[in-house]
């Protein structure tokens, strides 16, 4: 893979891909259907960066990612999501006391939103392993096959 420019620097680029966690969610504060609780198969694309390989040739090793795997099948693997100021809060409370949900409860879970959370943690996971030698670059949350949005550092 050539390395990309940015900001007058050479850039690795590394991409995972992590499918297939089943959730639903609720946007309260919409005016159309996504008030309503609904589901989809969320998907994430991590694009990482170094300016440096490892010995290996590697810029991230995969193989070292099951807790990544585990943080996300936590968060997002038959859970229902909810923004930590929904007004029902104590509602989904009251159902995940009753194991009827597996609550989860994001600052907000627009993609957009949940983008930037999934960043900010494999952000800081990722420069922690390699003792700062990658990080992330950007983070593609995807609820299906035709909505996605974008987390990106800021160059």
């Amino acid at each position: 893979m050539k390395p990309r420019i940015i900001a007058g620097m050479s850039v690795y680029q590394t991409i995972k891909t992590f499918d297939n966690y089943p959730c639903s969610h609720r946007q309260w504060r919409h005016q159309g259907q996504c008030k309503f609780i609904h589901g989809y198969s969320r998907s994430f694309k991590l694009t990482f960066g170094c300016e440096e390989l490892a010995e290996s040739g590697f810029g991230v090793d995969f193989g070292e990612f099951s807790d990544i795997k585990s943080w996300l099948s936590y968060w997002f693997d038959h859970t229902t999501l909810i923004n930590e100021d929904d007004p029902e809060l104590q509602l989904f409370q009251d159902l995940h006391d009753k194991q009827i949900v597996d609550l989860r409860v994001l600052p907000n879970v627009s993609m957009e939103r949940t983008a930037e959370f999934v960043f900010d943690y494999v952000d800081k996971w990722i420069r922690e392993q390699t003792n700062h030698r990658s990080f992330l670059l950007e983070v593609e949350c995807r609820e299906n096959d035709k909505n996605a949005a974008i987390y990106r550092r800021r160059v």
